[in-house]
């Protein structure tokens, strides 16, 4: 009688710990990425489900948004320079090997995220940039094109008709708050002396809508992947965080990955997508990390706006954000426990 009653309770036990273990985000494959860009998402998907590698499923959905112009942040016809080009920031990032292929101020070439995976496999560099990233993607077979829309025109047109509002330019004369320039810098002894970090953000959630990818395969392989057409009205030459590894994606195939949103130019400072990553090593739940990774960006700009999505290599994933005056960030999730690309939302810390 003993034995049968130890034997019901081993089982109790088993059902009781495995049904935890199903209710918890641990399934892979998984695809994760930020916003609510579900066709990228579902992209990746379909082409791990039909056999594809981690960094084909990365490539495949990250271009999916350079096509769709999700948002209009990604891909070509937005977020249109001082100049009204679009220029195109991307990286893609092998979790095993941790090689890198990125390129930054892209012109005339829509797949970016492919030009980077070029760079990866076809140099031992880690980034290439502006016109010479251009001529390499043409020396690869890419194909240029003209990266302006009538919708980034009508932008540019309309930016410059309220003289250049807002705009990237600080310490320079005449006062970029109500000139378009050209400018020359202020003389050291006009310039007031700062104490502490001064940072203004230009514009709302609709120009850092950057798409960040995190691919966990079934066999224990993971990559990561970005693109973005950047800062909207950003100053020519500019280049954010998105191509920078460890600032807007990090994979390690030994712990997980982390991708991010939101401001560049700070979040670069920061290398939060490789902190998260960090963290995780630590034994961290994604949630957590992702927490604790922004939290020490918003200690010291308290105005920043950021979002970053993290998974282990068990499958484990959560987000966080800290994006004063958006109420919660959306990003997109697919793994065997659901039929369809799911959307999940996050609060944002104000």
């Amino acid at each position: 009688m003993a034995a049968r009653s130890n034997l019901w309770l081993t089982l109790v036990c088993f059902i009781v710990y495995f049904g935890q273990v199903w209710g918890q985000k641990t399934f892979i494959p998984l695809v994760i990425n930020t916003w609510s860009f579900t066709n990228a998402t579902e992209k990746a998907w379909n082409v791990l489900s039909n056999g594809g590698t981690v960094l084909d499923a990365v490539e495949k959905g990250c271009a999916d948004c350079e096509v769709e112009q999700c948002d209009f942040t990604v891909g070509y016809g937005g977020s249109p320079d001082e100049n009204g080009e679009t220029t195109l920031d991307a990286l893609i990032m092998d979790g095993t090997s941790l090689d890198v292929g990125a390129v930054g101020a892209l012109r005339r070439v829509k797949n970016a995220i492919a030009v980077a995976r070029s760079v990866m496999e076809h140099t031992t560099h880690t980034m290439l940039v502006g016109e010479q990233a251009s001529a390499f993607a043409v020396e690869m077979g890419f194909a240029e094109s003209d990266l302006h829309t009538h919708k980034s025109v009508e932008q540019w047109i309309a930016w410059n008709n309220t003289n250049c509002q807002p705009n990237y330019r600080k310490d320079v004369t005449p006062d970029p708050s109500k000139s378009c320039g050209p400018y020359k810098p202020l003389k050291k002894t006009t310039k007031k002396e700062v104490q502490t970090p001064q940072h203004t953000p230009h514009s709302d959630k609709h120009s850092h809508d950057t798409i960040g990818m995190i691919v966990i395969g079934a066999n224990g392989t993971s990559a990561g992947g970005s693109s973005t057409n950047g800062a909207i009205h950003k100053v020519p030459g500019r280049v954010g965080d998105a191509p920078i590894a460890g600032a807007g994606v990090y994979v390690d195939s030994e712990v997980g990955g982390a991708a991010g949103t939101g401001d560049g130019d700070i979040t670069m400072r920061f290398l939060p997508s490789y902190q998260a990553v960090e963290y995780m090593r630590s034994g961290m739940a994604p949630d957590k990390a992702c927490q604790l990774a922004l939290s020490r960006i918003g200690k010291k700009y308290p105005e920043y706006h950021g979002a970053l999505v993290c998974a282990n290599i068990k499958g484990e994933y959560g987000a966080a954000c800290h994006w004063p005056g958006l109420d919660k960030f959306p990003y997109s999730i697919r793994n065997p426990t659901v039929k369809s690309t799911t959307l999940e939302q996050v609060n944002c810390e104000q």
